[in-house]
């Protein structure tokens, strides 16, 4: 969706003369509910043209493509399915965070005011990120980057 009604939001041009209350109410247009079940809510600037022409250091279609079917081997490896299809016991099994990253997952909870169903969602996602990096465990670092994921969600956030 755009991040407002003239779809401007955050860009660097100023385009943007939407109000406060204009996007609240835009963005209002969809519910709770149905947000709480998409997994990735991320905001996508746009690219500057002098961007699109770089092709330095930039992962090749081939190296994404191989990149995702490892990823996805590992994942049928360990649970005989992809980690989207797993069951609440079965993120219990293969989504064990550390103590610490517990209590990250909880004041995260907490503070975004996220379901017990984004609880899921989000273990399913950090281990995918853990699986993407071939990282046995989830560590930190995957758990706060698939934390940042549910970004919409934030109580009172406009982006």
């Amino acid at each position: 969706m755009n991040p407002c009604p003239c779809g401007y939001l955050g860009d660097s041009s100023g385009r943007c003369q939407c109000n406060p209350q204009q996007i609240s109410r835009y963005r209002s247009r969809i519910s709770g509910p149905l947000l709480d079940r998409i997994d990735l809510h991320i905001e996508v600037p746009n690219l500057p043209r002098s961007e699109l022409r770089q092709d330095d250091n930039r992962e090749t279609s081939m190296q994404v493509s191989q990149r995702v079917v490892s990823t996805r081997n590992r994942q049928l490896q360990r649970s005989g399915k992809p980690n989207s299809r797993l069951t609440n016991r079965e993120i219990e099994q293969f989504c064990q965070l550390t103590e610490a990253d517990e209590r990250l997952l909880d004041r995260a909870m907490e503070q975004l005011g996220l379901s017990a169903r984004a609880w899921y969602r989000i273990l399913k996602v950090a281990r995918t990120i853990a699986d993407l990096s071939a990282s046995e465990t989830i560590q930190t670092v995957h758990l706060t980057e698939a934390i940042t994921y549910r970004r919409l969600e934030r109580k009172g956030s406009l982006l």
